[in-house]
């Protein structure tokens, strides 16, 4: 290797918890493979947001990081400045090091949900319920906002911003809203199992049930719409294109 290539290659990762069943190394390690190159990219799996100063300062030539659960919030305060979808949503998936040593937020979770729904709409998709208060969920809302797409947000407890509990949905409500998006953690692997709690008998064959989870591959959650004959999208297709676009991101 030649000094120049040698200069020429950089560090990427992903910043989360307990992230061993990650999607992006093993997509962008296959993707330096076909196209040459000889980036690396790692995983940070990090208890606390307070350990990423101590990544960011002690890995050389790191020119990316993606971001997961749960530090999609929690790692604003770190980050010099934010581009205007990132502040718009309050949340930051993807980060960009500058040649100045500089750290911008992006949110690229927007552009893969929005590329990854489209083809499915109809006109009578025009009411959502998003499972979840976290950063995915912000991202999720904006795009829906976008599209002019009503939206309600469902959690376990009453807060502010939060329209339902899972308590308080019924057949009526699942019947109304032909958009239904799990942006929790719930079905993720190994917890195959479980699924948010929520009338699956109010799903028809005009529902949209997306799940942001990609493994496994079809989570209980989406098992339930299939049985009710609904539309069913798992959360790969959406991590492919915001994959794509933070690699764009790191290359501009």
């Amino acid at each position: 290797m030649d000094k120049k290539e040698k200069d020429n290659t950089y560090k990427f990762g992903l910043v989360g918890k307990d992230i061993d069943y990650s999607f992006s190394r093993a997509y962008f390690a296959e993707k330096f493979k076909v196209e040459g190159l000889a980036h690396t990219y790692a995983n940070f799996d990090i208890q606390h947001i307070s350990e990423l100063k101590t990544i960011l300062q002690g890995t050389k030539k790191i020119k990316g990081l993606n971001v997961t659960i749960p530090y999609k919030e929690d790692v604003i305060p770190f980050l010099d400045k934010l581009d205007k979808k990132a502040l718009k949503i309050g949340a930051v998936n993807t980060i960009k090091i500058t040649k100045k040593g500089k750290y911008i937020g992006y949110n690229t979770d927007f552009y893969g949900f929005k590329k990854s729904l489209e083809p499915h709409l109809k006109n009578y998709h025009n009411r959502a319920l998003i499972l979840g208060t976290g950063g995915a969920s912000k991202a999720i809302a904006y795009t829906l906002k976008k599209l002019n797409i009503e939206y309600h947000f469902v959690s376990r407890t009453k807060k502010e911003g939060v329209t339902f509990c899972y308590s308080e949905l019924n057949t009526s409500i699942i019947e109304n809203h032909k958009i239904i998006i799990n942006c929790t953690p719930v079905g993720t692997f190994p917890d195959v199992n479980s699924y948010p709690d929520i009338p699956y008998n109010g799903i028809t064959n005009q529902h949209i049930l997306y799940d942001l989870i990609y493994n496994p591959e079809k989570t209980k959650f989406l098992s339930c719409g299939i049985a009710q004959n609904a539309i069913t999208i798992n959360g790969k297709k959406m991590l492919e294109l915001q994959a794509e676009k933070s690699w764009k991101i790191w290359n501009s």
